[in-house]
């Protein structure tokens, strides 16, 4: 289940809406077949792993990190395709919540007289499909905020300089975040600051995360990178719903009109709407407003920040703005998973306590 679970994290960013699965058909102590779902999210990764195991998967055991489909979509029923193969046994990671499939696929499977073990590495399992689940049980996607700043905080000084406060180690490792999320995603300011790509680069990687932006007016440049690029790899814009994205829409940006609250589009909105998009998995960007409107509605599942050896002052920009805290209780608080040098740069990992 451990290698099943590694060939599925290979398609992370590369597979939504689909989960990412990954599946290893045994026969006899011998690995005969093995696959993960495919870019794009087809085939399956049972299909992938049957193809490959041929005539071996008869009596073989497949370990599977979600529960196989139950139901007729663009594709048969991975639980139908694992009974005419023959299997013998089926051992699960997690059950699928998706109300077309939860624990049909393993009723299937037992009807048809296969042993069934769940929950092998259940835990694990949960993580790495914490983008799928939170999408069937939330309608939002899991997300990362990246923040990278200096040591006391800050973003870049008081004329707006911000590149590079960290080294090239670190922003490498922020290219193959990017790549193992669906969506990258900034607010108005970094694209009027920083005018981004915010593609995956050095890498050799062929599939490019979907590009974000929030913007509850609009006004934002529409002869920037983001919006010439808009039809070479999808721009998402989470806009309020007055305002006007025509000029980007006209470069083949797609429109998702969002409620505004407190004078800035809710993050909740913003949310459902990627979802309702099939994205699983955001990897947020910032700038400090976005970011603090995403801790603030308790939204952040992952943060990740870089910390650099400097420091500019209290002129400086910070990497937060704010969010009327008043109490250390109603502070959001994250347990550190993570602590790793990249260069001169510290790169921490904090999960959502």
């Amino acid at each position: 289940m451990a290698l099943a679970l590694n060939l599925g994290r290979r398609g992370m960013g590369r597979v939504w809406p689909n989960p990412a699965v990954g599946c290893v058909i045994v026969q006899g102590g011998v690995i005969v077949g093995r696959g993960r779902t495919a870019d794009g999210g087809r085939p399956h990764a049972e299909t992938a792993a049957l193809a490959q195991a041929g005539a071996a998967a008869r009596g073989a055991t497949a370990y599977v990190t979600l529960e196989p489909c139950a139901h007729f979509g663009k594709t048969p029923p991975c639980a139908q395709a694992l009974i005419d193969a023959g299997v013998a046994r089926v051992v699960i990671a997690l059950g699928d919540p998706d109300p077309r499939v939860a624990g049909r696929g393993v009723q299937m499977l037992r009807d048809a007289g296969i042993a069934v073990t769940t929950d092998i590495l259940a835990d694990q399992a949960r993580v790495d499909h914490a983008g799928f689940l939170l999408r069937i049980t939330h309608n939002r996607p899991f997300v990362t905020l990246k923040l990278a700043g200096t040591l006391d905080g800050r973003i870049a000084t008081a004329t707006g300089e911000s590149q590079w406060i960290t080294g090239p180690e670190a922003r490498r490792a922020v290219h193959m975040m990017r790549a193992r999320h669906d969506a990258v995603m900034v607010g108005a300011g970094t694209v009027r600051a920083d005018d981004p790509s915010l593609t995956v680069r050095g890498l050799g990687i062929a599939r490019q995360p979907v590009r974000v932006v929030v913007s509850r007016g609009m006004k934002i440049p529409a002869d920037c990178q983001l919006a010439r690029t808009a039809r070479e790899t999808p721009v998402y814009l989470c806009h309020g719903a007055n305002s006007d994205a025509s000029a980007w829409v006209d470069q083949g940006a797609q429109s998702l009109p969002c409620a505004v609250s407190a004078g800035q589009i809710d993050p909740l909105a913003a949310m459902n709407a990627l979802a309702d998009r099939g994205i699983t998995r955001v990897f947020c960007e910032g700038g400090g407003m976005l970011a603090a409107s995403l801790l603030s509605a308790g939204l952040v599942d992952r943060l990740v920040v870089f910390t650099a050896g400097q420091a500019i002052g209290a002129e400086g920009t910070p990497a937060l703005a704010a969010m009327g805290i008043d109490r250390l209780a109603q502070a959001p608080r994250f347990v550190l998973e993570q602590v790793q040098p990249l260069g001169g740069d510290i790169m921490h990992i904090w999960r959502r306590a």
